[in-house]
């Protein structure tokens, strides 16, 4: 990658989380869920398949160090095939496992005492290469997102924490779009809850929309909003989605635009209007490049946002007052191919998933500026795609 070393921003304070006031109101909503989410256990998926040049061999169960923040593997789940996208139930007692470009969703049980995993159930998710999955409010479901397919799926979960035969399928509507390749076609790829849980936004990267549903729970469906979507830029393919802890914000990586979208977004009618577009990567950098993954820090101060082909996590800091965002730096990920980060529960620690290095670069985050500072050890596993943290 480029060098393209971070900068001390020198920003105005709406540009770094807001007023005085407004950052720490936005502290004090964090705080006690940061002071009292240590991780105890990380659980990392993987690819595993020749056609993903996959190296992977399961789910990989991490004991973290709670005062250092090391891991070390207590287990490797064998057997399964591109365990992806992971997802914990409510009380953090069962984990799910989709199995990416096949047609399945696995149950495992979570040793409270160990963190190790012990298999409920598969059950087929009604479609192909399902993604990002997550459990309803009344966590009595698993709703999730069959990428090929071009539906969400709605699969009820038993008190055993074993999976149901899918209950109901919503097609996404609209009409293919600009690239052929990836847009053939509806292609959701993520199925994520807004702050109050009271929509699911599923971001469609081969119709270019961002689709609202409300759950209900009574009859087990999705329910398409009102408006049922807004559409962003043709071309853009967007990807994944976070959102403001507390402004009326929402922020979207555009995985084949290699582009991030700002919205402001009503909380009560689950609607997105844009506010601004900008490169995921440096404007220095000419190569091939797709937007990945994107988290919102709990500080509401920055944005990250991590690059296949730049190699590289971006911050950029956020103006509470309207929503922009603007470039702090880009970080090099020291791996290839960041399909997939994640932030640990206290807000410290970013750990980017290098899926063709076969490593997770823990990095420490600077809460003042947004910078990533290279810190701790190199866990070395094969092609990881998703890690989630258990704190209970």
């Amino acid at each position: 990658m480029p060098e393209d070393p971070c900068r001390d921003p020198t920003l105005p304070a709406s540009m770094i989380g807001g007023t005085l006031a407004t950052v720490g109101a936005v502290r004090a909503s964090v705080a006690p869920a940061a002071a009292g989410s240590i991780p105890r256990f990380a659980y990392v998926g993987c690819r595993t398949t020749r056609e993903r040049n996959a190296r992977g061999e399961g789910i990989s169960v991490y004991r973290v160090d709670p005062a250092s923040g090391a891991w070390s593997l207590v287990q490797l789940v064998r057997g399964l095939v591109n365990p992806s996208f992971l997802a914990f139930d409510r009380e953090q007692r069962f984990l799910c496992a989709v199995h990416g470009d096949f047609s399945e969703i696995t149950a495992f049980r979570i040793d409270p005492a160990g963190g190790e995993l012990a298999l409920l159930n598969r059950q087929s998710t009604g479609g192909r290469n399902p993604v990002h999955l997550t459990p309803d409010e009344s966590n009595r479901f698993i709703i999730l997102a069959n990428y090929a397919s071009g539906t969400v799926a709605v699969m009820p979960r038993n008190p055993d924490g074993s999976l149901g035969a899918v209950c109901h399928h919503e097609r996404l509507p609209g009409e293919p779009n600009l690239n052929r390749a990836d847009q053939s076609s509806s292609h959701p790829h993520e199925v994520a809850w807004d702050p109050r849980r009271r929509f699911i936004i599923v971001p469609d990267k081969g119709l270019d929309r961002l689709f609202t549903f409300r759950f209900d729970a009574e009859a087990g469906k999705v329910v398409p909003g009102n408006p049922a979507f807004v559409q962003v830029r043709r071309g853009a393919g967007p990807r994944h989605i976070a959102f403001h802890p507390g402004a009326p914000f929402a922020f979207v990586t555009d995985e084949l635009g290699s582009t991030v979208s700002v919205f402001s977004y009503d909380s009560d009618r689950g609607e997105l209007k844009p506010i601004q577009v900008l490169p995921s990567a440096p404007d220095t950098f000419s190569g091939a490049n797709t937007a990945s993954e994107i988290e919102m820090h709990p500080s509401g101060r920055f944005v990250f946002v991590s690059n296949r082909g730049h190699d590289s996590i971006g911050t950029f800091a956020v103006d509470t007052a309207s929503g922009r965002l603007t470039p702090v730096c880009w970080t090099s990920s020291e791996g290839n191919g960041p399909r997939f980060f994640a932030l640990d529960p206290t807000g410290n620690w970013l750990y980017a998933a290098n899926e063709n290095s076969d490593t997770i670069v823990r990095f420490l985050i600077d809460g003042r500026t947004g910078r990533l500072t290279r810190e701790g050890e190199i866990v070395n596993t094969a092609s990881p795609v998703c890690i989630v943290f258990s704190t209970m």
